[in-house]
């Protein structure tokens, strides 16, 4: 599941980036383009502020309709249902304990692309997720990340 070539996401996701790239295909473009325009009416190019700033925006634009280009070119779908319900996989809901600080942390374990730590979404590649596949509920996890080891208990997998 750790295959660099593909980026796994829920359908949900994929769906949203879809729209976003449609979107700044459509509406960001004109957009865009029209900034263009008003700054090339402004007369002489070469010493036009606004211009150049404009082209500049213009091309970071396209990096970016690239960047999801590419990650919807590499999409795999992911549908929790095929993975064994007693381990901790991609999707899964985990609630853990740090054995030292005796703190309590929920997560959903997400694709790099979907990884949220607000929302309480890490990363499978991320050194606790990678710590936590496979596991089962009940099992202590050591976790070599930037702060040190660091060890927890699966207290539930959803």
């Amino acid at each position: 599941m750790a295959d660099t070539n593909f980026v796994y996401l829920t359908k949900e996701r994929l769906v949203e980036l879809e729209k976003e790239l449609q979107d700044l295909k459509t509406n960001g473009r004109k957009e865009i383009a029209q900034k263009i325009a008003e700054a090339r009416a402004h007369g002489d190019l070469s010493e036009n502020a606004e211009y150049d700033a404009a082209k500049e925006e213009q091309g970071l634009f396209e990096l970016k309709i690239s960047k999801l280009e590419n990650i919807l070119s590499r999409v795999r779908i992911i549908d929790p249902a095929q993975f064994p319900e007693d381990q901790v996989h991609i999707l899964s809901e985990v609630k853990i304990k740090n054995l030292k600080t005796s703190k309590i942390f929920q997560y959903t374990l997400v694709s790099a692309e979907e990884a949220d730590f607000q929302s309480g979404k890490i990363s499978v590649t991320s050194p606790v997720g990678q710590g936590l596949i496979g596991k089962k509920a009940g099992e202590r996890v050591k976790v070599n990340a930037p702060a040190g080891i660091l060890e927890f208990e699966i207290l539930s997998i959803k």
